[in-house]
This record gives structure tokens, C-alpha cells and sequence, in this order.
């Protein structure tokens, strides 16, 4: 029986990719799993995959690390699946003894902006530099690349292209989604946002569209569904003024939800808004609600991020916008009261692609087969 082991420190052990995803689609295939997390202390067996965690994501690099590789000389895994470069670090000396795969899954751009955050302008650029070449370091130690999206190939699917390595989106099974499909009410209309509340999230430019449609539609009741929460102080002080500023009156704030009940937490929606910020970082990802949005068959309005452009043809189900332009994003929710019909045909249509094209289904026996094939060959 093969045996794989998930490796992170930042995503807790049931992380909706990891656990949910990866992990139980191994366990189906007579995989053995077990995942490692540096969140919480825990210990358990959760169908049918072993969880060992351990609250030390305060801890040093080098205390990390010598968990990982603890782990990983216990379990004695015959892959290595890390979603993160400490992890790859950790699980590199044992890897390097054995015939053990080290796969670095990728799904976050690195450094994110987040990381440079704390650092003057003037050394930001060293810093990114000193990130980018840990990045670059850690592909030289990886013998297997996944990639969440295309975009995300910047370094290391350049600076090492020889090395196997599989695209794997954030498509959701159908296990944990729900079809929540409305009819359209131009008398009325919920409009939601959801996940991490901040300017550079697009919380910003979501108020705004939502205050200008009001403004220039009176007759009309508007609320606001918000499902997320600010990351800290400063983030929650810029929601609370967007509040205090806001012409809506009818607004509803919910605390994130499990991945398991995400798409019942917006049922009521009528259109899902993600008008982040356009950046370097944001134009290279593939936001994750993209596609539970499609599977509750929810009409769309998004940044044209060149992620999104890249991957999907979101003019079926929905329209791409300039984030900044207000008026545009205004002009597209009129688009659908005047014409309830193109509604209709962009809720059918966002849940029919789900089903055909962005769902689990279509690529977890791709996922599977390159797990098979990145374990080591027996001696002969």
C-alpha cells in the first residue's frame, strides 16, 4: 500500500484541497495518508486518514522543520505532498535518504504582497529578491510540481522545465456543494460578497457599485450579503466606515462558514461580486469562489483578472469588469433587470458548466495518476 504524506503550516489538517480533495481521493484508491499540520495539537483518524498536528506555527524555521522531518521518518511515506516551502525544507533531508517523491503543491503566489507588507519601500525590493530565491531553492528540492492555475508557473515551471508537474484548480466535488438557482425579481436584489473583508480584497469597489445602483435605482429594495471577516485591526476599521457610509439599509454579515455549507450560506444571493483589487498577485490567481458560485448556479460579476481570462469564459454565466470603474460594474447588474431572461440564462448556464467542465469529477483521476506515477520506482 503506497503511502503519501500531506505536509503544511499554514492550512489547518481539513483543509477543503487537502483533506476534503486530495487526501480522501487517495484513500479511495487503497492509498495510505496521513497529514501533518502546524495549527493546533491534534491527533486523529479521520476516515481513513491518520492526522498529526501540532500548534507551533509561532515557532522558529528550524523548529518546524525538524517536526516535519520527525514525521516523516515515523510514517515513513513513500510521497511527500508540501504546501508550503518550510515544508518542503522539512520533509528535503529525509527525501534525500530515500527514494521518497517531494511533491510542492503550489497554490499561493510567493512572496505574497502580504509578506512584504511590514517592510520599508525602500528595502521591499531585497526582500522580494531574498522570497523569490527561497522560492527558486525550494523548486531545485522538489522532484514533482502541482500548480493550482497556470498563472502561478512564474519561477519555477521556467527555471526548472523538465521536472513533471500537473495543473490542479480548486474545482469542487459535487458532494459539497448545492444548486441554489433563483428567480429573478427586479423588485428586489441581494448581492453578496464573500471572504477575507479588506480594501485589496475589493470590499471597497463592492460598496461603492452597491451604493451607485441604489443611487440610480430608488424603486428598487437592495440588500447586501456579506459572508467573511476582516484579517485585523486596520482591515476591520476600513469595513466599519464602509458601513457607517453606506446608503443600503438592508444589510445581513455573516461569519465564514465551512466549505461543506459555503454554497448554502449565500443561497439567497442573486449575483456573487469579486472585484479585487487589479494587482501583480491578483492577476495571478484563480480565485477558489469562482467555481462554488458556478456549482449554486449564481450569475457572476468579477474582475477581468488575467487568472480568470486565461481559464474561463465567464461571458457564459456572468461579466468581467474593471474593479475600479463603478459604473461599468452598475451598468452590469442593470443589464440583468432589464433583460430577466439573460439572468435566467446565466444561472442555468454557471451551473451547467460546473457540471460539465469545473467540477472534482473532471480531473481527479488526473490527480491520482500523477501521485501513481511520481512514486518511486521498486528495485529491481
Amino acid at each position: 500500500m503506497p503511502k503519501v504524506l500531506f505536509l503544511t503550516t499554514a492550512h489547518h489538517y481539513d483543509d477543503d484541497r487537502i483533506f476534503h480533495h486530495q487526501a480522501k481521493e487517495l484513500v479511495s484508491h487503497g492509498f495510505e495518508i496521513k497529514i501533518c499540520s502546524l495549527t493546533s495539537d491534534c491527533k486523529s483518524f479521520i476516515n481513513g486518514i491518520h492526522i498529526e498536528c501540532f500548534d507551533i506555527l509561532h515557532k522558529s524555521v528550524s523548529e518546524k522543520t525538524d517536526i516535519f522531518l520527525k514525521v516523516c521518518k515515523e510514517f515513513r511515506p513513500d510521497a511527500v505532498i508540501a504546501s508550503e516551502p518550510v515544508a518542503v525544507f522539512g520533509a528535503r533531508k529525509y527525501c534525500k535518504k530515500t527514494d521518497c517523491s517531494l511533491i510542492y503543491d503550489i497554490t499561493e503566489w510567493y512572496p505574497a504582497m502580504s509578506m512584504l507588507r511590514d517592510y520599508s519601500g525602500i528595502t521591499k525590493p531585497f526582500h522580494a529578491i531574498k522570497f523569490l530565491g527561497i522560492q527558486i531553492l525550494v523548486g531545485w528540492f522538489a522532484t514533482h510540481f502541482i500548480f493550482g492555475e497556470k498563472t502561478k508557473f512564474f519561477p519555477l515551471a521556467y527555471f526548472f522545465p523538465f521536472k513533471k508537474k500537473l495543473v490542479l484548480p480548486y474545482y469542487p466535488d459535487q458532494e459539497f456543494v448545492q444548486e441554489n438557482i433563483k428567480t429573478f425579481d427586479p423588485k428586489s436584489i441581494v448581492l453578496c460578497c464573500t471572504g477575507a473583508i479588506s480594501e485589496d480584497k475589493g470590499t471597497g469597489n463592492f460598496f461603492k457599485a452597491a451604493n451607485l445602483f441604489q443611487e440610480r435605482n430608488p424603486h428598487i429594495q437592495v440588500k447586501i450579503l456579506i459572508i467573511g471577516a476582516a484579517r485585523n485591526k486596520q482591515d476591520e476599521a476600513y469595513f466599519y466606515k464602509l458601513l457607517a457610509e453606506t446608503l443600503i439599509k438592508d444589510i445581513e454579515i455573516k461569519e465564514p462558514t465551512s466549505f461543506e455549507k459555503f454554497t448554502d450560506s449565500f443561497a439567497e444571493a442573486d449575483i456573487c461580486f469579486d472585484l479585487r483589487s487589479f494587482n501583480f498577485e491578483n492577476h495571478h490567481s484563480l480565485p477558489i469562489k469562482l467555481f462554488y458560485y458556478m456549482s449554486a448556479g449564481k450569475p457572476i460579476i468579477y474582475s477581468a483578472l488575467k487568472g480568470i481570462r486565461k481559464h474561463s469564459d465567464v461571458s457564459k454565466f456572468g461579466f468581467l469588469v474593471n474593479p475600479e470603474d463603478t459604473l461599468q460594474i452598475v451598468e452590469k447588474i442593470e443589464k440583468y433587470l432589464q433583460h430577466p431572461e439573460l439572468y435566467s440564462q446565466h444561472a442555468v448556464s454557471a451551473r451547467k458548466n460546473f457540471l460539465e467542465k469545473y467540477n472534482w469529477d473532471k480531473i481527479r483521476q488526473t490527480f491520482t495518476n500523477f501521485i501513481r506515477q511520481s512514486l518511486p520506482k521498486p528495485h529491481s
